[in-house]
């Protein structure tokens, strides 16, 4: 009897502690909800602390003062976008060399070329940590020193798919690892992270989760160093198979992203993967969604190269769905054929028995009530087939254009990636022409204006501007609709499209993003923000719904 009792408090506490862990992943998940929906205040703040450095850089008085200010943007910078990290540690590097600080130079090369090989840069961080003279500098600076070169044959080693190049890229990270953990600190976060990895690696998953232990006891919590430890937390559990305590870690490490504004984000790719062994597909999609719009302000290749694989998966699973979809409805169809048959029997049958029986008018009665309302039900299940086919018949459309579209663009944009190679290697002929008749002055007042790029710019815009309104031929009569008279705008002769309308007919296109407008218009973001709001704020009707009133301009097709 005693052993029946543990065994039945040992089974509650056990359903208990799920119950409560399940409760807490729920939680969790809210709260990663609530942060994504709160990211813009959170790149606010970022931005705003940025700008204060900024402005400390340009008042400060000395170089010491400018190097720890651009050290604290590079680190404010580091996990959020990569070129601006990378420009303010060329900056420490020169301050330091300017300053005679040697060690504290190669230190802030070696983390530019960490910072390289973090996205899949690797010519450019092995060029980057051959200027470093490791016979020359300290302790800390060596350690980061082999530091960098471990990581970047690291990777080389994981992404090389020549067996004999793997290899040697394999024995030169375990080399520089080996005089990483011989210089740098036991406590510190590399070797810590290392340590780990090799645990687990060599399956001694006890040793790996006390690697951890005393990894998260040095890390302040919620923290963006929290989040890589709990990162490695979720695969400690995941190595053991605990499902539950690996979703509540790779949770705190995506939560710890985002409100830290971190755009170079790997717990959220993680979360994806599992939403989608647990059929999860509308979340993962969401998670993804957001994923890339970070890795495209980050500007990291390899994080495009991990979520690429997931965004094909949660595309071919929304096609099954859809497939499985149509055919419900097919089912739904002959279903229904076989009640109206079944309902042109039933009446048949009751109008003999009506002429044969009078003495059942009653009866008959009834059953006429009841053909009633099973034609009710008819008529209402025909109505929402008919709301359906009208839902499908608009997204076909939309999918037909979409293709067209794509079909046009594709087509205009090798066009002109072969005139722009034929330009290239004009120019190249031109180029290798002066210089060995020895022109230099020429050759450098060539590549010194910036005509030719405004004249490729101009010749890119004008064909996009033919393109689009190919497609669009009333886009701008439209556009010019939802605005009141005065804010409308009028062209300049011979012009097609201004700027205005070119960041709209961009959002036609389904392009919202203004980092990605931006890009394409060589604005600042900010601009593409400005022309957005001033022309929003001329619209007819509801500004907030603008945006969406221009995605509904018809095209040709």
């Amino acid at each position: 009897m005693k052993t029946m009792r543990k065994l039945l408090l040992s089974l509650l506490f056990g359903l208990a502690a799920n119950t409560l862990q399940a409760a807490n992943i729920d939680s969790l998940f809210r709260c990663l909800d609530q942060a994504i929906a709160q990211t813009p205040r959170y790149i606010e703040e970022k931005e705003s602390r940025i700008e204060a450095l900024r402005h400390q850089l340009v008042q400060a008085r000395n170089d010491r003062q400018r190097f720890q200010l651009a050290n604290s943007l590079y680190q404010e910078y580091m996990p959020f976008i990569n070129d601006s990290a990378i420009v303010y540690l060329q900056t420490c590097i020169r301050l330091c060399e300017q300053m005679g600080e040697q060690s504290r130079a190669a230190e802030c090369r070696s983390l530019l070329a960490l910072q390289c090989s973090n996205t899949g840069m690797f010519d450019e961080a092995q060029a980057i940590l051959q200027e470093v003279d490791s016979a020359h500098i300290d302790t800390l600076a060596l350690g980061r020193y082999y530091e960098a070169c471990r990581h970047v044959f690291g990777e080389l080693a994981y992404y090389s798919r020549l067996p004999g190049q793997r290899e040697l890229y394999t024995e030169k990270a375990e080399h520089y690892k080996q005089l990483m953990y011989a210089t740098l600190p036991p406590d510190d976060n590399a070797v810590l992270c290392l340590q780990e990895q090799d645990a687990q690696n060599e399956g001694r998953l006890k040793e790996s989760m006390a690697i951890n232990d005393r990894w998260l006891s040095i890390v302040e919590k919620g923290s963006h160093p929290y989040a890589l430890t709990a990162l490695y937390r979720y695969l400690e559990f995941k190595a053991i198979n605990d499902s539950t305590q690996m979703m509540q870690w790779v949770l705190e490490s995506a939560l710890a992203d985002v409100r830290h504004a971190v755009m170079n984000q790997g717990s959220m790719w993680e979360i994806c993967n599992q939403l989608m062994m647990q059929g999860d597909i509308d979340r993962a999609s969401r998670y993804i969604s957001f994923a890339s719009d970070c890795a495209g302000r980050f500007g990291s290749r390899v994080r495009n190269w991990q979520i690429q694989p997931l965004l094909l998966s949660i595309d071919r699973a929304y096609r099954d769905e859809n497939e499985r979809t149509k055919q419900q409805l097919r089912l739904l169809l002959v279903g229904i054929s076989v009640l109206a048959l079944s309902l042109v029997a039933t009446l048949s049958y009751v109008n003999r028995q009506r002429k044969r029986l009078a003495s059942a008018h009653d009866e008959l009665h009834l059953k006429n009530g009841q053909l009633s309302e099973t034609n009710g039900q008819l008529s209402k299940l025909n109505t929402q087939l008919t709301a359906k086919n009208a839902e499908l018949s608009q997204l076909n459309q939309r999918i037909a254009e979409a293709g067209r579209v794509k079909e046009e663009y594709v087509g205009r944009f090798m066009r002109l990636c072969s005139l722009y190679i034929d330009k290239m290697d004009q120019f190249r002929k031109r180029v290798n022409k002066l210089v060995k008749n020895r022109e230099y002055q020429e050759v450098y007042n060539m590549t010194r204006s910036q005509e030719f790029k405004d004249k490729e710019l101009e010749e890119l815009y004008d064909s996009f501007d033919e393109a689009f309104l190919h497609l669009f031929p009333d886009f701008v009569e439209q556009f010019n609709a939802l605005l009141v008279p005065e804010e409308r705008i009028v062209l300049l002769k011979g012009e097609r499209m201004n700027t205005s309308l070119r960041i709209f007919a961009l959002i036609r296109l389904g392009i919202e993003d203004s980092s990605k407008i931006a890009e394409f218009l060589h604005y600042s973001v900010n601009t593409i923000y400005n022309y957005r709001a001033r022309i929003k704020n001329g619209a007819i009707a509801d500004r907030e719904h603008f945006e969406e009133s221009v995605k509904q301009i018809e095209s040709l097709f």
